[in-house]
């Protein structure tokens, strides 16, 4: 785990999270919704977000032996479900074609994985730094 992640999966990572973010919110901003509408699809993503962070965090501090508490890690779970549940509910019954509701799920997809990977990969990095 001590490995440093090489600049062009930092980058890569980096591309995905910023078009995943990027196409979403573009996406929000020319659709034909309600306000209240657009605001609850991008509460959910700012949301998803920081729920898949933290679950990758908690995952990561057990494995190296950091001490998490289990309620943590349970909301962490619960967290990054219930905003997958959420996003679900909203597109299942939103007044969408069904390619609009594929973009939303797919764009949602690779933010929270693209966030995943540059929050690895900053860990990764510092704790490179760290040892060296």
């Amino acid at each position: 785990m001590d490995a440093k992640p090489s600049n062009a999966f930092v980058a890569a990572s980096w591309l995905a999270l910023l078009t995943g973010i990027v196409a979403f919110v573009v996406g929000l901003w020319n659709a034909q919704m309600l306000l209240n509408e657009k605001g609850y699809y991008f509460t959910i993503l700012l949301f998803g977000l920081f729920a898949a962070i933290s679950l990758q965090k908690t995952v990561r501090d057990q494995l190296e032996g950091i001490p998490v508490t289990n309620i943590y890690y349970g909301l962490c779970w619960f967290s990054t479900i219930a905003a997958l549940l959420l996003l679900t509910v909203g597109l299942w019954n939103a007044n969408l074609t069904l390619s609009e509701k594929g973009f939303y799920a797919m764009s949602f997809m690779l933010s929270l994985f693209a966030a995943i990977a540059v929050q690895k990969n900053t860990r990764d990095s510092r704790n490179s730094s760290a040892n060296q």
